[in-house]
């Protein structure tokens, strides 16, 4: 039975009896791990007060098989949530973040990743850094690099049907069930469909970096599109040629210059970004909802982020 060593994020503390409980952790090197904590309940603990949800903690523990729990043996405090007793939201999205680790994850299966990412995000939520107003933001970013990190990010640039790349600039259906946007033809067939605006799906791409896909210069997808727009470089060439195109296919000619102005002025009012970012949660909500089978508990004390 090897004494295995790493480090670990609290996400469950359960009482087994009047001395012990039993801990899961998200660990660096093995994944979401259950233990027994014998004497973690006495009033002088071994185990130094460490073992609290959203804590950051030095641990060892025996190791027994993959199918039993093993037993924690030493766990040393590196990093408390202190914002628990500052901010109820802020403590929302801390159990929220807990919440997508026991669900999405499964025991033994380790992704370092993953787990940089969940206390670098915990952190941040527990700092002063942010504002609360950004730490909606910070959930919306945390989900979408949470499910890429675990294969599960949509596709967003091209029908995930039939691959076919997106040309117009319409709204946008988002398939649950196929895990992406859809053209019209394919629309017809599906069920779970989630109505996107072009600007909800511009900004959703800007979060993900907007690169999904392969993208050329001269190319008419919609994506490629968008990411002419902000380049400065090729501004110039790139309206003419998206206005001949336009012209020629009988739709609505696309005015960058315009458009650009427009996402200024909202972006002045306060309220085009402000109203992406609820667009584009709700839709990531629906998504993980759906991947789950069942709708995660604090979703409904997120409200206020």
């Amino acid at each position: 039975m090897a004494a295995e060593k790493t480090t670990g994020i609290v996400l469950r503390v359960i009482p087994f009896s009047e001395t012990s409980c039993i801990v899961t952790m998200f660990t660096r090197d093995f994944g979401k791990v259950t233990t027994m904590a014998k004497g973690a309940r006495r009033p002088k603990s071994p185990f130094e007060a460490a073992l609290d949800v959203l804590a950051l903690c030095r641990i060892v523990f025996l190791n027994k098989n993959p199918d039993a729990m093993g037993l924690l043996t030493e766990a040393k405090l590196e990093r408390r949530f202190r914002s628990a007793t500052r901010s109820l939201d802020r403590l929302y999205a801390g159990y929220y973040i807990i919440e997508l680790l026991n669900s999405l994850t499964d025991d033994g299966d380790p992704h370092p990743e993953l787990f940089e990412l969940s206390n670098q995000v915990i952190e941040q939520i527990d700092s002063t850094e942010i504002t609360e107003e950004e730490v909606g933001f910070t959930l919306l970013n945390y989900e979408l690099k949470m499910l890429e990190i675990l294969g599960h990010l949509p596709m967003l640039t091209k029908c995930v049907s039939c691959g076919r790349e997106k040309t117009t600039i319409a709204r946008v259906s988002f398939g649950l069930n196929a895990g992406g946007i859809l053209c019209g033809s394919c629309r017809g067939g599906e069920s779970n469909i989630v109505s996107l605006s072009p600007d909800g799906l511009q900004f959703l791409l800007e979060m993900v970096g907007g690169q999904i896909g392969e993208q050329s210069r001269n190319s008419d997808n919609w994506n490629g599109q968008r990411q002419e727009l902000f380049n400065a470089n090729d501004n110039q060439n790139s309206q003419r040629e998206l206005e001949g195109r336009e012209s020629l296919s009988g739709a609505t000619v696309w005015n960058p210059e315009l458009e650009n102005k427009e996402l200024v002025d909202a972006d002045a009012a306060g309220m085009e970004p402000d109203r992406c970012l609820k667009e584009v949660r709700r839709l990531i909500h629906k998504y993980i909802t759906h991947l789950l089978g069942f709708q995660p508990k604090l979703y409904k004390f997120l409200g206020n982020l």
